[in-house]
């Protein structure tokens, strides 16, 4: 029987640090299924999702600590199942652009909380504007929203929220 395993991992930036990782689950005998990987100040940050058997599990476990030793990856497994579909929610994408200010994914994660939505992707990125130079921060979001909320209203609503931090957002349904 297939086993579903989330591993997060955290190395140095340097060549070859996925290679160490994804090398040492598919010599478990994993499979990844899904992965996100990016570049945090100096750090190599990675989530994946991978499938396997009992044995990979176990392997990993070991695995994963060799990994660590030898290449500085420090690693956690946790043993997951298939993400139930929602079909009472639809997918919504949120892209919010702002002065680099402290607070902003917070009080976005706030206002959708309070509402029973649930937030599926979060990235956010801090960078100069382009002809001044000022600090900027995004967001780009997939939000689920359950099918009773009426979204001209959580329009309204967000929209006022972000009137009210300085943000400006665009809240639209995600195309297929």
């Amino acid at each position: 029987m297939s086993q579903l395993i989330v591993i997060s991992a955290i190395g140095n930036d340097r060549t070859g640090v996925v290679q160490d990782l994804t090398e040492t689950i598919l010599e478990c005998g994993g499979n990844i299924i899904e992965s996100r990987m990016s570049t945090l100040g100096q750090e190599f940050a990675m989530l994946l999702l991978v499938s396997g058997n009992w044995h990979t599990v176990n392997r990993l476990e070991t695995e994963l600590g060799k990994l660590e030793k030898q290449h500085g990856i420090n690693a956690t497994l946790r043993q997951t199942r298939e993400r139930a579909e929602k079909r009472d929610s639809l997918p919504y994408a949120v892209d919010v652009v702002c002065l680099d200010q402290q607070g902003v994914v917070f009080n976005i994660a706030r206002f959708f909380s309070s509402r029973g939505i649930d937030i599926a992707e979060l990235s956010t990125r801090s960078y100069a504007a382009a002809h001044t130079g000022a600090p900027m921060f995004s967001v780009q979001m997939n939000v689920s929203v359950p099918e009773r909320i009426h979204i001209a209203q959580l329009r309204e609503e967000f929209m006022e929220m972000c009137d009210q931090y300085n943000l400006d957002a665009i809240l639209e349904p995600v195309k297929a």
